[in-house]
């Protein structure tokens, strides 16, 4: 996996819509990602930092702001490696730090499957835990990402399911709350594919 084309690719793709973005920041998040997300797999293979740095070209194709991009280069970190939040934000500011922080926070109340009244009720505590919406489109992002990469888990249908539902009835309600509809109906249309495979392919034919 080449690290620099990631990195310059995701620069680009914000600096042509922001053309006064610290680009040295940017690639700085990039090479505090790679380090500290060193030795972490993902299911299909690739190095874990690839994750982040893909959630962060999401984000930039929503054309947010510099400080979005990097909380999702770094959203992981916090929560899945040696990383402080000390140590983000004396590299890369408080503002930053405490979006990450934020994102730390729902990855942590998010670890079992919720449904029916307490999807609603998770809903509502996500929106609340939420102050800065900036949180909120990190999380999606992510979440996004991983529906894209969940068949990469074929031999774990159940955890397929159970993350399809999840986001079928908490993640895709939210994106369309805040008025993300691409987001919406890609979530949609992807967890509709695990839950109910032989339904969709009719659909589709």
């Amino acid at each position: 996996m080449d690290n620099q084309k990631l990195k310059n690719d995701l620069i680009e793709k914000v600096q042509s819509y922001n053309s006064d973005v610290d680009i040295d920041l940017i690639g700085k998040s990039v090479d505090f990602a790679r380090k500290y997300h060193e030795g972490q797999i993902r299911k299909n293979g690739d190095p874990y930092y690839t994750h982040p740095i893909e959630v962060a070209s999401l984000l930039a194709d929503l054309r947010l702001d510099e400080a979005s991009i990097i909380t999702a280069v770094l959203h992981d970190t916090v929560e899945d490696t040696d990383a402080t939040l000390d140590d983000i934000e004396k590299q890369f500011g408080k503002e930053v730090a405490t979006l990450v922080d934020g994102v730390t926070k729902l990855n942590q109340i998010e670890s079992k499957t919720v449904e029916g009244k307490q999807a609603e009720n998770f809903r509502k505590l996500v929106l609340a835990m939420s102050e800065d919406i900036r949180v909120l489109l990190v999380k999606l992002g992510d979440r996004l990402h991983n529906m894209r990469t969940l068949h990469h888990f074929k031999d774990r249908v159940d955890k397929q399911r159970r993350i399809a539902r999840e986001t079928i009835e908490i993640y895709a309600p939210l994106a369309e709350r805040i008025g993300i509809h691409k987001i919406k109906e890609e979530l949609e249309d992807l967890s509709f594919s695990f839950l109910y495979p032989e339904a969709r392919e009719s659909i589709m034919k």
